[in-house]
């Protein structure tokens, strides 16, 4: 899409009504640490103790979320993913967590994490079984288990959707929606639904989905490595026009976790990662081992302004603007405040890139003048002009990312995404 199309269709989805699913929960996208891409299903916690899906790894997680700086930045959600429950429903119906591996059970959990200022996610899947073989909810089920989550005291709730036909997902999620409503608690809801469906219109009804689930799956899972990251990016910013207007305070697309500080990324490829995941206004759903995670790694997910600029009231997902020959990207979010996000990233394999632009061939209004913070380095740029050259040397497979704030802008002139500017002096 060229600039003055894009500048259009942000344009007009700052004009859209607020939509979305009306639990008043996840204004701003989800923040916190999700088991699956590091701990996946290994329940051998003889051999494994510190590794497997147990009481003890979720308490690990809560302790340091709370305790080294995570949870005042907002990271705030301890998730649990599949294989936590035993094979069996109880005499009841009832789901149970696995009695060796939860020997307190989920509600004590819940009351652990909850006392550290912390929520819980747990998961289920809408189908006969759960991905990793345990039960799972078919549509008979769907409200005990919305009451039994309920009862535990269970934050959010992630539906995945192995072993279901469409039309049962079909039935099921709405279903879902509407039993987590009646417990009369507040329950996130993240929906694996789209995912299933090719993620895109006509199989994939977004304006429905925004009423139903607080985010989703839109595709494929993530996995540790450079490729998975890219590829889930290609098919995000490849399909924005369709994902962006879907995307706002309450209802988030869900690009998967965040795999920075695991094996598959490079320092430059977990920047990079962060920051178009933050561009996307992506939840932030670390998943790594936060009893090891080396400092450059936590340095880059505590990053204050990044979080910032992904937690923006607005919650407009950004775009990628411009695609060079030159394997240079850039993408942009639109801030609260008339401000901006810009990223340029690049593509390249051999060596650093020095690639020289202006606001003004950026979209940028004429007659404006910027403050300019790099969300990495701290660099700050004052007095930028939108006819001023610059040049940004962008690392291969990295990213160079500023937070623009605008110094003076004229009274009613309209800024690149068709809201006007009052003046910010």
């Amino acid at each position: 899409m060229g600039l003055p199309a894009a500048v259009a269709v942000l344009a007009a989805v700052l004009a859209l009504p607020a939509r979305g699913l009306d639990n008043g929960l996840a204004r701003t996208p989800p923040m916190g640490w999700l088991a699956w891409e590091r701990f996946r299903c290994n329940v051998n916690c003889r051999e494994e103790p510190r590794e497997c899906i147990s009481e003890m790894l979720f308490m690990d997680m809560a302790d340091r979320l709370a305790e080294d700086g995570w949870r005042e930045l907002g990271y705030e959600y301890v998730n649990i993913d599949d294989c936590w429950a035993a094979k069996q429903r109880d005499a009841e119906g009832r789901l149970v967590p696995d009695p060796e591996r939860f020997p307190r059970g989920i509600k004590a959990l819940a009351d652990y994490v909850h006392a550290r200022g912390l929520k819980l996610g747990i998961y289920g899947d809408l189908g006969t079984l759960t991905c990793g073989g345990y039960p799972g909810t078919t549509l008979d089920h769907v409200e005990q288990d919305a009451r039994t989550f309920a009862e535990w005291g269970v934050d959010m709730l992630k539906l995945d959707g192995c072993y279901s036909s469409g039309k049962e997902q079909a039935q099921g999620y709405p279903e879902m929606a509407r039993a987590l409503n009646a417990t009369g608690r507040p329950i996130v809801y993240s929906c694996s639904w789209p995912a299933y469906q090719g993620g895109l219109p006509p199989k994939v009804n977004y304006t429905l989905l925004g009423k139903i689930c607080n985010l989703w799956r839109n595709y494929d899972d993530i996995q540790d490595s450079w490729d998975s990251v890219l590829s889930i990016m290609d098919w995000f910013f490849t399909n924005q026009d369709v994902l962006q207007p879907a995307a706002g305070p309450g209802h988030w697309n869900d690009p998967d976790m965040l795999i920075i500080g695991n094996f598959g990324l490079s320092h430059e490829q977990s920047r990079s990662q962060m920051a178009l995941w933050t561009i996307m206004a992506a939840p932030l759903l670390m998943s790594t081992d936060l009893r090891t995670i080396l400092p450059s790694a936590k340095e880059i997910l505590q990053n204050r302004l990044m979080i910032r600029i992904n937690q923006d009231p607005l919650g407009i997902q950004g775009r990628r603007i411009i695609k060079e020959k030159s394997h240079i990207e850039v993408f942009l979010r639109p801030l609260s405040h008339a401000a901006s996000a810009l990223v340029f990233f690049s593509r390249r394999t051999d060596m650093p890139f020095r690639y020289t632009t202006s606001l003004a061939k950026l979209g940028f209004p004429e007659g404006a003048s910027y403050e300019m913070q790099d969300v990495y380095s701290g660099k700050t740029i004052s007095g930028l002009k939108t006819r001023d050259n610059f040049t940004v040397v962008v690392n291969p497979s990295g990213v160079v990312m500023w937070y623009l704030s605008p110094k003076a802008l004229l009274i009613q002139q309209q800024d690149p995404w068709g809201a006007s500017c009052l003046p910010l002096l």
